[in-house]
């Protein structure tokens, strides 16, 4: 018999009574009832059995989909997730994981990690944790693999076709926010930052100090890859550099309590050494504030390519039963007034994809020294370099793990004992190209779409016979032509590839040493450092 659903309208009407909402409170309490009623009859009356927490996660992905990306619902699971991502420390197995279609892969082991010293290897799939069966977890399995330090798992996974078995015994993870700082060239200091968690700032300052001491009189700041984190941290590590008093960034947003400026609040570190901070497309958020900041205030040259362009600002809220919800309550702009979010949600093109501003839009602004910087989406370098670049097909390429499996492959065809005996080569590419054709790698071009869009049409319009000769010479000129952007998109591309790779010989720590003698980001940073005229020049000294 189908038991009906009480729905806790008190602990609404509570909720409605401690909020302080906009002026539209009685439309509020409106579509509350509203929904409320409809949540009732059809549990009550729906011709199937309904389960009540399936419709409600509906309704609620349902009316967030029309915001924006950043503005989730947090069961109470990732919201443990998510504390422990701002505080960088947790139990576990130190592994990266990635949960996709009910496969679970080794993305990368963490050295000296247990999952290391178990023997597990990036792309290892994992069937089995315990007893459970990883297909048939609902929701992240990837929590199963969290625990007490000291308590043992069993793990189950395949291997290049083969199952073996594990005990991992489990204990604390540290999640540096720095996670390698060097002295290169005897007077640079090179500190990489992944993340803005807790220990970000605090970290940054005692890498400087270390490479200050070392004999640094010269910086690089890498956040190529960061995508963000806590704000709190950005304006912390912006105050290593700039003065006590500094405005970095002004939160802007409709409820009037988010306005709100944030200026540094202590002494800084040093406000003179020559600091260059590296990006890519991929570094976002609180590494936007950073690099826009620094850069609004000519205090560092800013190499590689624009930034992702976020440019809202969240807050997790509370709700009943350990569950949260994290809102966009605001953008964010920089010193001189840039607001660098990239996608406008809020104004779709007609089939709801969010839209980009166009180049001809951007807005002028001006730094402290009177340089010209640009709004539009993300902060564009000071020096680009094309290889720092994401091109469409080398993101598609990233989406669909061709970058990552290749790796895989790679790695256990090839053995490598130092990283000097390491070596790519063109025929190595063209492996590579082979290997896509035979994963059955394929990606959709936005040209690609707009004909089929076109083709679909013409069959409504019964012009399908007339057209499709066209649409099929035109279908292969775009199958060539995406063919030929794997090649003129090679660098990028074989940067990637080798990153991933290298990694996998001599974990992350390998691959930023490799990165200091072949990166071209790198080396261009150190060659802007080294040339004192061009690097006041760029800023207008």
């Amino acid at each position: 018999m189908k038991k009906k659903i009480i729905i806790p309208i008190i602990a609404i009407l509570i909720g409605i009574g401690s909020v302080s909402f906009k002026s539209d409170f009685f439309e509020i309490a409106k579509q509350i009832e509203i929904f409320t009623d409809l949540f009732k009859e059809l549990n009550m009356n729906y011709v199937d059995e309904t389960n009540p927490a399936d419709l409600m996660d509906s309704a609620i992905e349902g009316m967030l989909a029309d915001l924006d990306p950043y503005t989730i619902y947090w069961t109470e699971q990732e919201v443990e997730d998510a504390r422990i991502n701002r505080s960088g420390d947790y139990s576990g197995i130190g592994a990266t994981v990635r949960n996709q279609k009910g496969k679970m892969t080794i993305i990368e082991p963490r050295k000296g990690y247990p999952a290391d010293k178990a023997g597990l290897k990036a792309g290892d799939e994992i069937l089995k944790i315990g007893e459970i069966t990883v297909e048939d977890v609902e929701g992240d399995a990837g929590d199963l693999l969290k625990g007490a330090a000291n308590s043992e798992i069993e793990i189950t996974y395949t291997r290049q076709g083969k199952i073996a078995t594990t005990t991992i015994k489990r204990s604390a993870v540290e999640i540096d926010a720095v996670p390698f700082s060097k002295l290169i060239d005897n007077n640079t200091g090179y500190i990489v930052l992944t993340k803005f968690n807790k220990k970000a700032s605090a970290q940054v300052k005692q890498a400087l100090v270390n490479l200050k001491d070392e004999g640094a009189t010269k910086i690089i700041l890498d956040l190529r890859g960061n995508g963000g984190g806590l704000l709190s941290e950005a304006i912390n590590i912006c105050n290593l550099f700039l003065p006590k008093g500094s405005l970095i960034t002004t939160t802007k947003s409709v409820v009037k309590k988010y306005n709100k400026t944030y200026i540094t609040e202590k002494d800084p570190v040093d406000t003179e050494i020559p600091l260059v901070v590296l990006v890519n497309g991929r570094s976002a958020s609180a590494s936007e504030i950073v690099s826009g900041g620094l850069q609004d205030y000519d205090r560092a040259v800013v190499v590689g390519a624009r930034t992702f362009g976020k440019g809202l600002v969240q807050r997790p809220k509370p709700l009943t039963y350990g569950t949260s919800v994290k809102i966009t309550i605001s953008r964010y702009y920089t010193p001189s007034g840039r607001c660098i979010q990239a996608l406008d949600y809020w104004n779709r093109d007609e089939e709801g994809n969010a839209t980009r501003t166009d180049k001809k839009d951007y807005n002028e602004f001006t730094t402290k020294n009177g340089r010209t910087v640009y709004d539009g989406g993300g902060v564009l370098p000071d020096i680009q370099i094309s290889s720092a670049t994401l091109s469409p097909v080398t993101t598609a390429l990233l989406k669909d793990n061709a970058v990552f499996e290749y790796a895989t492959k790679y790695y256990y065809k090839n053995q490598y004992g130092d990283m000097s005996e390491f070596t790519w080569s063109s025929s190595d590419f063209q492996d590579f190209k082979k290997f896509l054709k035979t994963s059955g790698f394929s990606y959709k071009t936005e040209t690609e779409k707009a004909f089929e869009k076109a083709l679909d049409q013409a069959k409504k319009d019964d012009l399908q016979n007339d057209v499709q000769a066209a649409y099929a010479q035109l279908d292969n000129a775009i199958t060539q032509a995406k063919e030929k952007a794997i090649d003129d998109h090679k660098e990028e591309i074989e940067n990637l590839l080798i990153d991933e790779i290298v990694k996998r010989y001599f974990y992350r720590s390998g691959l930023y040493e490799y990165q200091l003698i072949n990166n071209k980001e790198i080396k261009e940073a150190i060659a802007v450092l080294n040339d004192n005229n061009r690097y006041r020049k760029i800023l207008n000294y």
